[in-house]
């Protein structure tokens, strides 16, 4: 039955969208032959929404932890969805689809009182938005005086929401060309604005004008038209939207033709041997440069619209979405390394993804399974591979992939042979990160330790995907990085992968954790009332002890954890913790507890002070 447009609908038409990119992201990989043939747009556009969707739980479950139990309001939820788009975004296609969902969060958030573009995010006349904006806001009275009723508010909202989105993606575009996602969402926007109805029709209309526009593409770009093929990301784009629709209307829109390219005729072979899809020598599919970059950057506007006018000149392809401080920027050039020192001039890169477009064509040109090769090239990456396309090195028989929640204990993790993959707070890693971590090891064999509770299903998605690659695949169900560091110590290459998981399960297992952590408002807990500011001192993931004092409730934890026995404290610190905590916690095992042996690491997690391990 038909939905209002509320916060139900948006992490319903999050979790439909996946789901149907889930089922086309192979066709779509297949035609993807534009700006580069590289076999993974469908790929990119399903982890970029996956990262939405996983924003959008999040919100919900935050509002539910809290201590009112509240609900999150629409805006809450689209702006964790444009914001959990920007920092997941893939590829050209991702980081566009991502300012979609950006321009539609700018309206839908501002709910009845947006009518003009917010300031900072370069939307205004003067900087080339294309003509359609709409002046009224939503809810505006109409020529009687009379307010709209809330369907048509939903209606009104969602036909300026998608006139936004395709504003701000032609506007994150360096060069706009015509027969691409961008021509598809202002489609959609143009079919939203014609349909009259409720919010239920105008979503089915922008799905089926933006239909029809993908399916004049290959009469708007030649190499669509060479290939038999739409458009890529316009492909996706329309999955996504009819989403949308199904979220609004309760009913499954028409289905799309099959993605799959037409057969492909021998191409002519020209004098010097290669024909016209043929790779050049330097690696890059069509010419074009080689390598394809992108970081997301901390940075202000000004710096932006310089980098901007930097990177153009560096390459071609050029994307920068976000605003507000956090950007997603995406390049393809052929000197990575000045795309990321112009980054770096501009603020903060991080999360850098370097991919050479050679490896990329050759997997998808021999039948390979559609994806990238491996990315992160960065030279001071394990794993990295040779920027000029040169051989990497050997296949390497089994690896370990850990997530952690600090610099130190990625560096102890990096240490111990595992590749680690840092997370930071509120911005759990996607399954797709996993891969990346996976392919990096270039491994016949990969354990995965999650080492948090809430990232066990993310670790096993990816490891169905490696398995899907060729990878044998495990997931040690560690919920604490101590329990990682466990598997870890136990972790032994040369013996049979089976015994390896067995060995590092046990160890996982027999090692309890406990975590300190200051209560930010008043709430129910197991052990009684906390006040902000409270310590909590958490045993195996439940709270325990409430105290006041920070070294003094790590000694309650650590006596009520050793009642039971062990051998091993483990005391992981944080982020700013004073070394004296580390000594009076030593002191005091070594005093009350016979033979019971202390190791400390700097972790530097952000989020909890005081991890313990006991063993």
């Amino acid at each position: 039955m038909p939905h209002t447009l509320d916060a139900d609908a948006v992490r319903m038409w999050c979790g439909l969208a996946l789901d149907a990119l889930g089922r086309a992201r192979a066709d779509i990989d297949a035609i993807n032959v534009y700006p580069v043939a590289d076999g993974d747009t469908g790929t990119n556009l399903y982890l970029t929404v996956e990262s939405a969707a996983q924003a959008v739980d999040a919100a919900f479950n935050g509002h539910a932890a809290s201590a009112a139990a509240s609900r999150p309001t629409l805006a809450d939820v689209v702006r964790a969805m444009a914001h959990g788009a920007l920092i997941g975004a893939r590829g050209n296609s991702g980081t566009i689809l991502a300012q979609l969902l950006r321009g539609m969060a700018d309206v839908l958030a501002d709910g009845a009182a947006a009518g003009d573009p917010p300031a900072g995010d370069g939307a205004g006349a003067g900087d080339g938005a294309r003509a359609g904006d709409c002046d009224a806001p939503a809810g505006a009275a109409d020529a009687g005086g009379r307010a709209p009723a809330a369907g048509a508010a939903d209606a009104d909202g969602l036909r300026r929401a998608l006139r936004r989105a395709a504003d701000l993606a032609y506007l994150a575009v360096a060069h706009p060309v015509e027969g691409t996602v961008l021509t598809v969402a202002v489609a959609a926007a143009e079919g939203a604005e014609r349909a009259a109805g409720d919010v239920a029709a105008v979503a089915r209309a922008a799905y089926e004008g933006a239909r029809t526009a993908l399916r004049a593409t290959p009469g708007q770009l030649d190499v669509l038209a060479r290939a038999g093929v739409v458009d890529a990301g316009g492909y996706g784009l329309v999955t996504v939207l009819g989403g949308l629709a199904e979220a609004l209307s309760g009913e499954s829109p028409a289905a799309l033709a099959p993605a799959r390219p037409r057969p492909a005729t021998p191409a002519p072979v020209a004098s010097d041997g290669q024909g016209p899809g043929a790779c050049p020598a330097d690696g890059a599919p069509d010419g074009g440069p080689a390598f394809e970059v992108i970081y997301l950057l901390e940075a202000d506007d000004t710096a932006v619209t310089a980098l901007r006018e930097r990177l153009d000149a560096l390459g071609d392809s050029l994307v920068v979405v976000g605003g507000d401080g956090l950007w997603n920027v995406h390049v393809h050039v052929d000197d990575a390394g000045a795309a990321v020192e112009a980054g770096i001039q501009a603020g903060r890169p991080y999360r850098v993804r370097i991919t050479h477009f050679g490896a990329a064509a050759g997997k998808a040109g021999a039948g390979a399974p559609d994806r990238p090769g491996p990315a992160a090239v960065l030279p001071d990456q394990p794993g990295a591979q040779n920027p000029t396309g040169g051989p990497r090195a050997e296949r390497a028989t089994r690896a370990v992939v850990a997530i952690v929640p600090g610099d130190g204990l990625a560096a102890l993790c990096a240490e111990a042979g595992a590749t680690a993959v840092a997370t930071r707070p509120g911005e759990p890693p996607a399954s797709g990160e996993l891969i990346d971590a996976v392919r990096r090891t270039a491994a016949r064999e990969v354990v995965l330790l999650p080492n948090d509770t809430e990232l066990h299903h993310t670790a096993a998605a990816a490891a169905a995907q490696a398995r899907a690659e060729g990878v044998r695949a495990a997931v040690i169900p560690t919920r604490s990085a101590v329990q990682g560091i466990a598997a870890l110590a136990v972790h032994e290459p040369g013996r049979s992968f089976d015994e390896d998981v067995v060995a590092m399960t046990s160890a996982a297992g027999a090692t309890r954790y406990a975590e300190l952590a200051v209560a930010e408002r008043q709430s129910w807990t197991m052990a009684g009332v906390c006040q902000a500011g409270d310590v909590l001192g958490m045993i195996d993931g439940d709270v325990a002890l409430i105290g006041s004092e920070l070294a003094a409730t790590a000694e309650a934890v650590l006596d009520r954890m050793l009642a039971s026995g062990g051998e091993m404290v483990t005391l992981v610190l944080g982020a700013g913790l004073p070394d004296e905590v580390a000594e009076r916690l030593e002191r005091h095992v070594r005093e009350e507890h016979f033979a019971v042996d202390t190791v400390v690491y700097q972790g530097g997690q952000p989020t909890a002070p005081l991890i313990i391990g006991i063993e």
